[in-house]
């Protein structure tokens, strides 16, 4: 692979994640071919790295039917401008990263009026888990996906969908920040012992899951006393205070990664709902419960496009289902408290869940400690020579 050229790539995000995930490619890419340039759409950390974005990316970063439709003038108009742009550029490679409702409309129509132009795709959609047809239907405007979870390549090879490679997760660069040092450790052996509530990041789910958790906090404590710390997304810090206000159990109450973290680290275990949080108490050594709750509408829909045995995923990076996981009826207090308590004392159910979570990293992880921005900046170098 020739670095001493110098190319074009540019790079389209949607969201603040696939920010974060595009300025450190851009940093891997500048390392291994100093003389790249970039173009394209992104936030704070890609203009960091040196992007001067079209527009900024609170335009299109839009989640939810409603928010959507509300906004779909400008991003129809978005999508139109970062397709125009691309084209006149004619970069050696266009990367688009995750959020497929905006990058996938940008790469099929740039498919379509530049067909020369190389388009990869970072972070695959989860396929894997409901509308699987969509692997096949990326086959004509993605040339090659670059994926965060270790099954992804089969489910893409399985599906019908591109030529799909592994190039880890960012979550596996921060172990050092998850994992607890040696005093913390002993706290979480020795006690008090601290539990961790996560009720999701989303307004839908905190106001489902709060009052359920809060019961379920009650029922542990009553048994096994516990220190409750309760990590909420800054946006709905408020939201998260007042719900909580009304738990019989008093929980403190953290905001922002570092605190997060830090009461991983500490947690002898913890009570979440479904997510990217499951993998980083995975990571962490957390033993936990996971719930979760959607309306009847989402449940009817889901049931019919869901296809995998686990929501769960520290579970399907697994294999087998390790973490007990409550869904729906099953999310109810007596229960998430009955499969908890046995996580907060010794004894076969955490031993064998603490066992499970070990064997993450050896799935995770990359050959000769490679790390995942460098292992896609190579995928992205290849794509740009043609190769």
């Amino acid at each position: 692979m020739s670095a001493a050229r110098s190319r074009t790539i540019w790079l389209v995000a949607g969201e603040d994640s696939g920010d974060q995930l595009g300025a450190k490619l851009m940093r891997a890419l500048r390392a291994a071919a100093p003389d790249t340039t970039f173009g394209g759409v992104g936030g704070e950390a890609m203009a960091e790295a040196g992007l001067v974005s079209l527009f900024p990316l609170d335009d299109v970063a839009v989640m939810g039917y409603l928010p959507v439709l509300a906004r779909a003038r400008t991003l129809l108009r978005r999508i139109r401008e970062t397709v125009a742009a691309a084209v006149r550029a004619r970069p050696d490679v266009l990367v688009i990263i995750d959020s497929p409702g905006f990058t996938h409309a940008v790469a099929r129509r740039v498919r379509k009026a530049a067909p020369g132009i190389p388009i990869v795709d970072y972070v695959s959609p989860s396929v894997w888990a409901w509308r699987p047809w969509r692997a096949k239907g990326m086959r004509p405007f993605i040339d090659h996906v670059m994926a965060l979870l270790p099954f992804e390549p089969d489910a893409h090879l399985r599906l019908g969908g591109p030529p799909c490679t592994y190039v880890g997760h960012p979550l596996i660069e921060r172990l050092a920040e998850l994992r607890p040092g040696g005093p913390e450790q002993r706290t979480r052996d020795a006690g008090p012992h601290s539990l961790v509530v996560l009720p999701g990041s989303r307004r839908s789910e905190i106001e489902r899951l709060m009052p359920v958790f809060g019961q379920v906090l009650e029922r542990v404590c009553g048994a096994h006393p516990v220190e409750a710390v309760l990590p909420a997304v800054t946006r709905h810090r408020g939201l998260v205070e007042r719900l909580a206000a009304a738990w019989p159990v008093p929980a403190r109450i953290v905001t922002g990664e570092a605190p997060k973290y830090a009461a991983f680290r500490g947690a002898r275990a913890a009570l979440a709902a479904s997510g990217t949080v499951t993998l980083e108490l995975a990571l962490a050594g957390v033993p936990m419960v996971v719930a979760y709750k959607v309306s009847r509408t989402e449940e009817f829909i889901a049931r019919r496009l869901i296809q995998v045995p686990s929501i769960v995923l520290p579970n399907l990076i697994l294999g087998e289902n390790a973490v007990p996981e409550f869904v729906q009826a099953e999310c109810a207090p007596t229960t998430l408290a009955q499969a908890l308590l046995p996580l907060l004392t010794e004894g076969a159910p955490r031993d064998a869940q603490l066992a499970a979570l070990a064997r993450i990293d050896g799935r995770m992880r990359l050959p000769d400690d490679d790390t995942p921005s460098r292992a896609a900046a190579r995928i992205v170098l290849r794509a740009s020579e043609g190769r």
